[in-house]
């Protein structure tokens, strides 16, 4: 069993009820616009995190990918910044992590869980701050939104 914190769109900015989540979980997924490297690592260091490319994660990000896909106790993960970049074909995912719109949304197309954890970095747009925490066993899953007070 693994629990693992999903988040986006932090914008260069970890609220420290953000770090206490990241503290607690096995491992990290961060759907882009980290925007700077010092979060990047600040988040490396608390373990295993699967990280990609936003549009606003510029030169120090060129290594991220733009998508990944990652296997976690069972359970498939699509992980995209963007949701207008996930692919048609979602064989085998169980779960799109996207980000980009800064707001937390959660729907299941096709048996398949699209997942948003909104931003919990710099609050913009007047939208609630919020993330993820997910806990992953033997190919189920279970979810919880985090709402982060500010």
């Amino acid at each position: 069993m693994k629990h693992i914190a999903i988040l986006s769109d932090t914008h260069g900015l970890l609220r420290e009820e953000v770090r206490v989540h990241l503290a607690a979980a096995d491992c990290i997924i961060h759907a882009g616009d980290i925007d700077n490297s010092l979060i990047y690592y600040e988040m490396e260091r608390l373990g295993e995190i699967y990280a990609v490319r936003g549009n606003n994660d510029k030169n120090w990000a060129e290594n991220l990918p733009e998508s990944i896909t990652v296997t976690i106790e069972g359970v498939c993960f699509f992980i995209v910044h963007n949701k207008k970049d996930v692919p048609e074909d979602l064989s085998n995912i169980d779960v799109v992590i996207y980000g980009h719109s800064h707001k937390y949304s959660q729907e299941m197309i096709d048996g398949v869980l699209f997942l948003n954890p909104g931003s919990c970095g710099k609050r913009r747009f007047d939208l609630e701050l919020t993330m993820c925490c997910m806990t992953v066993n033997a190919g189920q899953y279970e979810f919880e939104k985090i709402s982060i007070p500010y």
